[in-house]
């Protein structure tokens, strides 16, 4: 009876994904602001039905009272968070709120399945930052001076990607050196940095009138993707590099400038791997050889993108269902290769759907970026936009040896208290945007009413002096 209903279920969970991933574009073409909320209704219970079904599955399967009380938690915690930041911030996205628990809670099932004490860990330091982030919107809406301290964002983020430097608080994972480890405490500066680094792109954005101000932004940006380089980061410095020129090129509109950017990137990475493949990148050039043929280096450098295609190709379409498949075979599969554990026992179908939702959630922050009438804030949507979808399409194509493992992580599903508060705060940041987007177009619409209702001569205050009514916008025939 427990395979069957695990079986089913296992079905199910397709189905509801698929019936998701759609309201997440579909709700994007909605005109109708009713017809808009029923979507965004049902999709919430689209996700909540997909985490029941899973945790059923690994409590059927396992047996273990703890993962029933850990979903109730999760369960309170999300449902609690969704209706209190929507009764404060009336104006915000719905669909931002849902994307976002959508990808924590695939996050603790995933994790649940391969290390509880992990799941926990991520749980409680994905709440306290959900109640950190709470607060941006508000800060945001405070605070109207964010535009002004670009050089000051550009100081902090190069003295942030330098503390990896220091001895004894720098430390060298798989290759690279992008941790720093104080006490029992470890975390990434670039994941932080990365928010500093758009901050200060869109405000050196706004104020550039000339070549020279432009100039001045390309050499700053330039340092901060050279100490990723010195760091032997490359991932976060493509990340850093490809964000920049879409942002410029968002400014300017100039072809030339995402033309000759990714052109000028793409001869400096082929100077630098000819140059330095033997010393500085030589952990590159290993998961080079190994993506080029991972089984021929399946006993050593292969082992890890083997194990991960092996995963992947043993799911199936369908997925091996939750518990029954050999994700923990795969080295480091609670962070960076996380995705191929979710295409093995959940599979490719949910694993491609996926995908698609990541998709959606940069639709979503470019279309809250276009809709801002504030070029600062345009900038920083964009630019976080450009972050989020580069960083999934870098880790998710690492895994399914579509280009080399670069060492990121999955926003929001990954292991790891850098990558998911820095999301996090990415999130809170362009939901304020869309607070403050939403509170500009309710003013213009009550004072074009206004100034409607005066010329007409049915404003409550009577109709203005000839001498006043001379200075009011002319109306469209």
């Amino acid at each position: 009876m427990i395979n069957i209903i695990c079986e089913i279920s296992k079905y199910l969970i397709i189905l509801f994904m698929i019936l998701y991933t759609v309201k997440c574009f579909s709700v994007m073409s909605s005109g109708d602001e009713e017809i808009k909320r029923k979507k965004l209704n049902k999709q919430i219970v689209y996700v909540f039905v997909i985490h029941f079904l899973c945790y059923l599955t690994m409590y059927l399967r396992l047996g273990t009272m703890k993962i029933l009380v850990f979903y109730g938690v999760q369960i309170f915690v999300a449902v609690f968070y969704m209706l209190i930041y929507h009764s404060i911030y009336k104006e915000s996205s719905r669909l931002l709120t849902n994307n976002c628990a959508f990808m924590l809670l695939i996050g603790y099932t995933i994790l649940t399945r391969l290390n509880f004490n992990l799941a926990v860990k991520q749980f409680i330091l994905a709440t306290v930052g959900l109640f950190i982030s709470a607060f941006i919107p508000w800060i945001m809406l405070k605070w109207k001076r964010l535009k002004e301290h670009g050089i000051a964002y550009g100081i902090i983020g190069l003295f942030m990607l330098l503390t990896v430097f220091i001895p004894r608080v720098g430390v060298e994972i798989y290759g690279s050196r992008n941790w720093i480890k104080i006490g029992p405490v470890s975390m990434q500066p670039m994941e932080f940095v990365k928010i500093l680094f758009v901050f200060f792109v869109a405000s050196m954005l706004v104020k550039a009138n000339t070549f020279g101000d432009l100039m001045l932004n390309a050499i700053i940006s330039a340092a901060f993707m050279g100490v990723l380089v010195l760091e032997k980061d490359l991932g976060a410095a493509v990340i850093f590099y490809i964000t920049y020129v879409c942002m410029v090129y968002l400014a300017t509109s100039r072809a030339i400038f995402f033309f000759g950017g990714i052109s000028l990137g793409a001869g400096a990475i082929f100077i630098g791997y000819q140059l330095f493949k033997d010393t500085l990148f030589r952990h590159v050039m290993v998961r080079v050889a190994a993506w080029q043929d991972p089984f021929a280096h399946i006993d050593d450098s292969g082992y890890q993108l083997s194990q991960s295609l092996f995963a992947m190709g043993t799911g199936g379409y369908m997925g091996s269902g939750l518990t029954t498949g050999k994700a923990n075979t795969i080295p480091v599969s609670e962070s960076d290769f996380i995705f191929s554990a979710i295409c093995e026992e959940l599979g490719v179908i949910f694993g491609l759907a996926l995908i698609l939702v990541l998709v959606s959630v940069f639709i979503s922050f470019v279309n809250v970026a276009m809709k801002c009438k504030s070029p600062f804030y345009k900038y920083v949507s964009f630019g976080f936009g450009m972050i989020y979808i580069i960083q999934a399409l870098l880790n998710i194509g690492g895994v399914t040896k579509f280009i080399p493992s670069t060492g990121v992580t999955l926003p929001l599903i990954s292991n790891g208290l850098s990558s998911v508060l820095s999301t996090l705060i990415i999130f809170g940041v362009v939901q304020g945007v869309y607070v403050i987007s939403n509170k500009e177009a309710i003013k213009h619409e009550k004072e074009k009413e206004r100034i409607q209702s005066v010329m007409q001569g049915t404003y409550p205050g009577g109709r203005v002096s000839p001498k006043r009514e001379r200075t009011l916008p002319k109306q469209p025939n």
